[in-house]
């Protein structure tokens, strides 16, 4: 149960719709979500093409407990392959729309090939139709999603949309759904515009049943008072993540001026006392929190600007609230470019939601513009007439817009970090792994962090291990690798349920194992959850082989390799990967060229996916 069984696959091609049954092979062996997601991928394309070819697809994936009375229930996966990275991109979001898609019957939809014409999906139960998108191509996330609901007359219908950045192909477009809730990371909206296809809407009123629906009972009350009691969970109510910019500045591990530095002066004016402390007009920047589908914990933002800041004083169509600061969002539009503006943070937020951008990736990006433009290798001649210096908060405003507006120099900025400094020629001032640019955590600080970035199957992320306790009491990349690869295979397994990662504040492997018994009707061991979690792992890695991949990808930037952190508490460390990867290696079961061995294939029932690429191992 929980499974609908059911998978909506759409070839946009010839514009026909299919319902075809789930492999529950595959879903026993990959719960659903990220993983589940990622073995349809595998098996309905071949990882080496294009990723911005029609023969990509795109998978929106929900996990066996979205939608379920389970906490954080609303999480989604898109799955396809990346444009920033060219590997495996899974982004994950929460919000409503997961949980709709969900309600509507299916556990997967798959859409294939390209539309001759913009076009958008509207699903509603078994009633399946692609509508004409022209009228909306060429606006905004939040003009597509409300204009839809006023189209179909249904203010309840969910929309996962793209706005022009995903239409243009800025490789780090994302699918935003509940119009500040989105699949953030990898470019998985750039993808979706090269399919011509705008939006996919969602009515669901089939529901989720569950197999023992008073053990799942028992088990949710249960769960849910571990999250009430929970420090963590209270924390991220109370505080947001943003929370970690404090934590991060007074550790020494917060990334500043592109990672020249590692702590911000100006820190206090963006924390979440900033946000809740009245400025100069007697405004306020926080408007309250907000939770996703089903979730217990709220962690999300609602802010607004002041009407007196330059970003809006003119500009009453933003006088409103959206999404605010979020501990990556502060992290992008604040310290790693130098600027302390926090309602320009707030104004750049806004972009991202309403044009659809990874925030991560576009703040890193300016980043290393900022560092180009200090260095003098591109000019004002270059950058529209604006100064790109670090601190500029300005520039943060006018750049985001232009980003996702792709205009002038923010079609340059459209192509990522690692592009656009290839393309001025100073490769080494891309901070990213596999093209996708860093998180808020410098990795000489934090061993275990600069690990999983390098070994992160879709680029550096901070979402797919958690060393975090490790690195926090020890500044060396001793004994790193284990925790790594561990909490790597139990994020791969949780993204695969439905739910959300935020939950751990709590839980630990059990409560997932809890749930997922009751409500699918079979019992999940903990063993075999996290079984699941490293097929996952490997699965993804195999796919990344296959698209080109190598050990030379599993890597991180000069900077942090050679040159030492120059504060906080690992001044005069430099990221110890040398020491930490044949570790990591061995301990996967793979060889030191970082290929599964054949006995680890088989006995993850991976062999048939192999290909030609293991013959290697």
């Amino acid at each position: 149960m929980t499974w609908h069984k059911r998978v909506l696959r759409v070839d946009l091609t010839s514009r026909t719709v299919k319902v075809e049954p789930l492999n529950m092979e595959w879903a026993n062996d990959y719960l659903g979500g990220r993983g589940l997601g990622t073995k349809y991928l595998m098996e309905c394309m071949d990882p080496a093409v294009d990723p911005m070819s029609e023969k990509n697809a795109l998978i929106f994936a929900t996990g066996p407990l979205t939608g379920t009375a389970c906490s954080t229930s609303g999480r989604f996966a898109v799955v396809t392959k990346g444009p920033l990275t060219n590997a495996i991109a899974a982004s994950n979001s929460g919000g409503k729309f997961g949980a709709e898609l969900k309600f509507a019957g299916y556990d997967l939809l798959i859409l294939e090939g390209k539309a001759d014409s913009p076009v958008y999906l509207l699903i509603q139960d078994d009633q399946v139709e692609i509508h004409d998108a022209g009228e909306y191509w060429g606006t905004t996330v939040w003009h597509t999603e409300e204009a839809i609901k006023e189209k179909h007359n249904d203010p309840q219908i969910k929309v996962a949309s793209i706005g022009v950045a995903g239409e243009q192909g800025v490789r780090y477009a994302c699918v935003v759904n509940d119009l500040h809730r989105a699949a953030g990371r990898s470019g998985v909206g750039a993808v979706m515009g090269s399919k011509n296809i705008k939006a996919v809407a969602a009515r669901g009123t089939v529901g989720v049943p569950v197999a023992d629906a008073e053990a799942f009972k028992k088990v949710v009350k249960h769960t849910h008072k571990l999250l009430e009691d929970s420090a963590g969970a209270k924390d991220l109510t109370n505080y947001g993540t943003n929370a970690m910019i404090d934590t991060m500045n007074s550790f020494g591990g917060l990334p500043t001026r592109n990672f020249q530095d590692v702590t911000f002066p100006g820190a206090d004016n963006i924390n979440p006392e900033a946000m809740t402390t009245p400025n100069e007009n007697n405004h306020t920047n926080l408007i309250t929190n907000k939770a996703c589908f089903g979730c217990t914990i709220g962690c999300g933002r609602i802010a607004h600007i002041d009407k007196n800041h330059f970003s809006i004083k003119d500009r009453q169509q933003y006088w409103h609230a959206s999404g605010g600061l979020e501990y990556e969002t502060a992290f992008a539009f604040g310290p790693v470019i130098g600027v302390d503006d926090i309602d320009a943070l707030t104004f750049a937020g806004y972009m991202m939601n309403e044009h659809g951008m990874d925030p991560i990736s576009f703040g890193v990006t300016l980043a290393a513009a900022m560092e180009l433009f200090e260095l003098g290798v591109i000019t004002e001649a270059d950058t529209d007439g604006v100064a790109l210096n670090f601190g500029n908060a300005e520039a943060l405003t006018i750049m985001a817009e232009k980003t996702g507006k792709y205009e002038g120099f923010g079609q340059i900025l459209g192509m990522g970090s690692k592009r656009m400094c290839e393309h001025f020629g100073r490769p080494e001032l891309s901070m990213s792994v596999k093209g996708q640019e860093f998180a808020g955590y410098d990795s000489r600080a934090l061993q275990g962090m600069g690990l999983g970035y390098a070994t992160s199957n879709r680029g550096a992320c901070h979402l797919r291990h958690d060393c975090f306790t490790e690195d926090m009491a020890d500044q060396s990349g001793n004994g790193k690798a284990w925790p790594c690869k561990t909490t790597q295979d139990k994020t791969a397994m949780i993204d695969s349920t439905g739910l959300c990662l935020f939950t751990t504040a709590a839980w630990d492997t059990e409560e997932f194992q809890q749930q997922i018994s009751v409500a699918c009707g079979s019992h999940w061991s903990s063993e075999r959850l996290l079984e699941v979690g490293e097929r996952i792992w490997n699965l993804e890695k195999l796919f990344n082989l296959r698209s080109g991949l190598t050990m030379a990808d599993d890597t991180l930037p000069p900077r942090l390799l050679e040159t030492p952190a120059p504060g906080g508490i690992a001044k005069g460390r430099v990221a110890e990967l040398g020491t930490m990867l044949p570790e990591y290696y061995a301990l996967r079961g793979w060889t030191q060229e970082g290929i599964p061995l054949q006995t680890t294939l088989d006995r993850l029932g991976l062999s048939d996916n192999q290909k030609p690429i293991a013959a290697n191992g």
